[in-house]
């Protein structure tokens, strides 16, 4: 019984995943296993938190962050680097309301090109272009960010034209 609630539960938040928001409030019987929240790298998500959250802890504040909106029983979560951490919701006396683990991650349309300690990063949608990350080599993100600028300062001037 408990693994059919748990299953209900993680298509729930497929489908709430697929509208774009995250349903973080469990039903009391799965509070004990962590659901899986996915967010992309450099992208924020809306999340349902349970009722009577006082204060969000998160894991890990360099793969993640969390913002509690106020009185709207919502928060959004923003991926900051590529892996996983927790997310714990806590009332005003410091009881567990829920936790989950939050997994951020790339975007499936994007390429990582590794050679060696060395990383580029490309985006895919349908054709792959060059873009910046931090986690990006020096030397690539240096002159991408030289050619962005470039082109801004290209595009400027033909604007005043």
């Amino acid at each position: 019984m408990r693994a059919h609630a748990l299953r209900s539960i993680g298509a729930a938040l497929l489908l709430a995943g697929a509208a774009g928001v995250s349903l973080l409030a469990q039903s009391g019987a799965a509070a004990a296993a962590p659901d899986l929240v996915q967010v992309s790298v450099d992208k924020a998500r809306v999340a349902r938190i349970p009722d009577k959250t006082q204060t969000l802890v998160i894991g890990q504040p360099g793969v993640a962050d969390v913002t509690m909106l106020k009185n709207s029983g919502m928060g959004v979560i923003t991926g900051k680097s590529y892996g996983e951490t927790n997310l714990i919701a806590l009332d005003a006396q410091g009881n567990l309301l829920g936790e989950w683990t939050i997994r951020v991650g790339a975007e499936q349309s994007d390429l990582l090109v590794q050679n060696g300690v060395n990383r580029e990063s490309y985006i895919c949608a349908p054709n792959c272009l060059p873009t910046i990350d931090l986690a990006d080599a020096k030397t690539v993100a240096a002159e991408r960010a030289a050619a962005v600028s470039a082109h801004s300062s290209f595009s400027a001037g033909k604007a005043q034209q």
